[in-house]
């Protein structure tokens, strides 16, 4: 059984591979263009202004914010539109009417997101040294949380696929709450120059922990304590994935 489930995997991981790569046009172009005119427009001359931010420039500071903007905004996109999309055209049946496990499932559709969340990612960053030098000055955070960042969005994705009923709801989420969330994350300013009160409901926040990780893992500063940060999206990647199995295997979104 374990050795069908990993075809499957393959299968599912293989086929949303092919998919990015034959529209890559509206898959890995288009983020690239728009944080190049974020790195332009904000770290150029929105940062001439600024000044620095501690000891570092305003555009050595945003760019790691950017960078996992990208990450977040692709990861959740490629997951919620090709699992919808599998849902519309009544192809996500075949799946069903096979031995696949929901865990196999939910697990081929994150991968491709991550796969996608990471190849954007680092097409950005190679954009980002045309504007600054960027530093690497722990790697390993900064892997790490690019990992479980991308698969933490991409189970999000998952999840709002699973209950949009039409391509309006697979808007709905991005458009309200994960771009809001993500423009109030830290990406473009240090959570501790805001006042107290609104500190206090930036700590809420989700995205702030995963920026201010990948920030910690580029230039060393962090407004968060990094192993709080880390257990945080393990914590909630555990839990969403959880939760997608359960409403696989009861066949919500689905089967009615």
């Amino acid at each position: 059984m374990w050795k069908q489930n990993f075809t499957a995997l393959q299968t599912i991981v293989r086929r949303e591979w092919i998919r990015i790569i034959r529209i890559w046009v509206q898959t890995l172009i288009p983020p690239v263009i728009t944080m190049a005119l974020y790195f332009l427009i904000f770290g150029e001359l929105v940062g001439r202004q600024i000044g620095k931010i501690g000891d570092f420039t305003y555009i050595e500071f945003i760019v790691p914010g950017l960078i996992m903007m990208s990450v977040i905004t692709n990861s959740y996109n490629n997951v919620v539109s090709s699992f919808f999309s599998s849902k519309f055209q009544k192809n996500i049946e075949e799946l069903l009417v096979s031995p696949t496990s929901p865990y196999t499932i939910v697990l081929g559709y994150t991968f491709g997101g991550v796969v996608r969340g990471l190849f954007v990612g680092i097409l950005v960053t190679l954009t980002s040294l045309f504007f600054t030098n960027l530093q690497f000055q722990h790697p390993f955070i900064i892997l790490l949380t690019v990992m479980l960042t991308s698969i933490l969005f991409s189970l999000g994705g998952f999840f709002n696929a699973l209950f949009a009923k039409k391509f309006d709801d697979v808007t709905i989420i991005p458009t309200f709450i994960l771009t809001p969330l993500t423009y109030l994350g830290g990406v473009f300013y240090s959570v501790k120059n805001l006042p107290e009160f609104w500190q206090t409901i930036s700590y809420l926040n989700p995205i702030l922990y995963m920026v201010n990780l990948f920030r910690y893992g580029f230039i060393g500063i962090t407004d968060v304590n990094l192993y709080f940060s880390l257990g945080f999206i393990l914590f909630l990647s555990i839990v969403i994935f959880l939760l997608n199995v359960r409403l696989m295997k009861i066949g919500y979104g689905i089967r009615n």
